[in-house]
């Protein structure tokens, strides 16, 4: 395995997905913010959650480059469009179980079911985060597939 590539190419393609996310958000697509979404399940204060999650999501990034370049090594071998499918499958399931259940376990991430007296300070994401704006699933899926596709690239194999 190409261990020294999945160290620095599991930071470009995190890199790539974050810079996706952030600009739909700036842009005014979505309402997703991944680093203050992660880094309110350890830290209270937005500012504060914000930095902690950005180091959160580079941490995770890396955990799911690992897993990109294990399944490229069973495979034999990586492309960009492989990694993109493997990141059609990483945003799906993201957008379909990881997010929606934040809710659950999150301590301040309301709850659908959440009544008056609930301290939740960020709304449930609902599915596919859909309470985050419509365009949220697209650009979702738009970040995981160029995360995957720079994945496919950058990897060797061998």
């Amino acid at each position: 395995m190409d261990w020294a590539g999945w160290a620095v190419f599991g930071l470009a393609a995190t890199a790539a997905l974050t810079s996706v996310l952030i600009a739909a958000q700036l842009a005014g697509w979505t309402r997703l913010d991944l680093p203050l979404l992660l880094g309110t399940l350890v830290v209270e204060d937005p500012d504060h959650a914000r930095a902690v999650g950005f180091l959160l999501h580079l941490g995770a990034g890396q955990v799911f480059a690992l897993l990109y370049a294990l399944g490229f090594a069973v495979l034999g071998h990586a492309t960009w469009w492989l990694g993109a499918l493997f990141g059609c499958l990483h945003g799906g399931v993201a957008l379909t179980a990881i997010i929606p259940l934040f809710a659950g376990v999150h301590p301040r991430i309301g709850s659908l079911r959440a009544g008056l007296e609930s301290r939740a300070v960020l709304e449930p994401p609902g599915l596919l985060a859909l309470n985050y704006g419509y365009q949220t699933p697209l650009v979702a899926a738009i970040a995981h597939v160029l995360y995957g596709a720079v994945l496919g690239l950058l990897l060797e194999v061998g």
